[in-house]
């Protein structure tokens, strides 16, 4: 059964696992009950933003009353010392949700940072730059999400709206070919139910036997440049073609231009650093 990403839920057990059972003592005992404050939520560093929405609702749901101020929206690129939202509410509130909510601005901002990096990279290559289904368990929602901020566009979000050939599924159906086969079979594909059935390759032989089993789409995995040079003319427009594996910022433009149609990158949800934004108290 499919779970879709619910925003309330999320914050609420993201809070919950700050908070504790005895919230926050330490603001409990030194802040006044009544005491408000107002307080901007600040970048360090040029970023693109990302998560904005999420962090007020962090506020709001210790704060009800809480009064937000934006000055930027998700996927804007903005420069270090730049103001993201300004907050203003109850002091105790606003500083027990303080943590929670700069966690995942930080984070998927961080993600929207890096996904922008690679979409310069390869500008004007004509490449669409993919993600992939490596992201934190539970999180794959508004990781995706930052991605899309940062120019990125999703790959599949699920196992259940992609047909993927992988390495393994070849070794164990016996062959390329007898896993397209199987997938054709199974009335996957373009011509059937209008999901692509993606095949993974690593080797030139392995493209012919893919295209003539009814492979959609290729994979070319783990190739370098010179690999998909030559993969990209043998397959001569015939199906779209993704390049994938290891994939780096000083690596991608290359890439790109060997002619492949998409480029999966791991590494924006996987290995992006965290932005860093903080709270400043006016």
């Amino acid at each position: 059964m499919h779970h879709p990403f619910d925003p309330a839920a999320f914050v609420a057990d993201t809070l919950a696992e700050d908070l504790g059972a005895g919230g926050d003592i330490t603001s409990a005992a030194v802040i006044p009950a009544a005491a408000r404050l107002t307080a901007d939520m600040v970048s360090r560093d040029a970023v693109v933003v990302a998560g904005l929405d999420l962090a007020a609702a962090f506020f709001g749901e210790l704060d009800p009353a809480v009064e937000v101020e934006r000055f930027v929206v998700d996927g804007d690129a903005v420069a270090a010392g730049t103001i993201l939202l300004r907050i203003t509410g109850n002091a105790r509130a606003l500083l027990a949700a303080e943590r929670s909510a700069l966690n995942t601005v930080q984070h998927l901002a961080g993600i929207a940072t890096l996904t922008r990096a690679y979409v310069e990279a390869i500008a004007g290559t004509g490449v669409t730059l993919l993600d992939t289904r490596k992201t934190l368990p539970g999180l794959r929602t508004i990781e995706k999400y930052a991605v899309t901020c940062g120019g990125g566009t999703n790959h599949r979000l699920r196992l259940d709206d992609g047909v993927m050939i992988k390495d393994n599924h070849v070794a164990i159906a016996g062959g390329v070919d007898a896993a397209v086969r199987a997938a054709t079979a199974h009335g996957l594909g373009v011509a059937a139910v209008g999901l692509p059935i993606v095949v993974e390759v690593d080797r030139i032989d392995q493209i012919e036997p893919a295209l003539a089993a009814g492979a959609d789409r290729l994979l070319l995995d783990n190739m370098d440049v010179a690999t998909l040079h030559d993969a990209v003319a043998l397959v001569a427009g015939r199906v779209p073609t993704e390049a994938s594996g290891g994939v780096r910022l000083d690596t991608i433009r290359a890439i790109a231009e060997t002619g492949v149609s998409f480029i999966s990158v791991g590494r924006l949800t996987q290995s992006a650093p965290a932005a860093d934004i903080g709270l400043d108290y006016a």
